[in-house]
């Protein structure tokens, strides 16, 4: 039960995370107009062939300078800063998404006094709900299953998610309990086949009114 409520707890907040950093950088993209706009974004859409491999050991020794090894905060922070697992992914997607609503919309907020965040909150984020839905499927199959990025940075057992628990179980030493393995690796997967089953539909509506086949 702890193991889940764990990983339950740290799924929420890097959802979260991701959501509200992800959609804020996609609006900017889509809708303001600042300085090298194009040049930037081709920066940010370079980041997606750079192998995460590439990024573990740099990573890993400035989360330890900054005393973040053994807690969450390096998978929380970076998504907060619209990184992390499959970030930048969002954020094209989103822009693609926002980039179909019509600005007509945003000049008829602006008459109605909106602010650029108010045409962010109330216009563009309701409209954008099946892109919203398929990054927050997406994003908690990534991390679900993202078992390096918990053997890095996480070293107590009582803060161990369901993915370290269930390597507590194999004994490379001693003889398997291959009954019990086999139990919990059925309820580890049970989560994210649910949560896929559930929002299917909405996952591939998202992925279609994208423009992404």
């Amino acid at each position: 039960t702890d193991f889940y409520l764990n990983t339950f707890g740290l799924e929420f907040a890097v959802v979260l995370a991701t959501i509200l950093s992800c959609t804020l950088v996609a609006f900017g993209f889509a809708r303001l107009d600042f300085p090298l706009k194009g040049f930037w974004f081709s920066v940010l859409m370079m980041t997606l062939m750079l192998p995460g491999q590439v990024l573990i050991v740099p990573q890993y020794a400035m989360f330890y300078q900054f005393g973040w090894v053994n807690t969450y905060w390096p998978f929380i922070v970076p998504h907060l800063l619209a990184g992390g697992a499959g970030g930048t992914f969002f954020v094209f997607l989103l822009v693609q998404f926002i980039r179909g609503v019509p600005r007509e919309l945003d000049e008829a907020a602006k008459m109605d006094g909106c602010s650029w965040f108010g045409i962010y909150a109330r216009v563009i984020m309701p409209l954008t709900k099946p892109a919203v839905v398929t990054v927050t499927i997406f994003c908690f199959l990534w991390n679900w299953d993202d078992f390096l990025g918990h053997l890095l940075y996480i070293n107590s057992v009582d803060k161990y998610t369901v993915g370290l628990a269930l390597k507590m179980l194999n004994d490379s030493e001693g003889s398997q309990q291959w009954g019990q393995l086999l139990a919990m690796s059925l309820v580890s997967i049970l989560p994210a086949t649910l949560v896929f089953a559930l929002a299917q539909k909405q996952l591939v509506e998202g992925i279609a009114t994208t423009g992404i086949k």
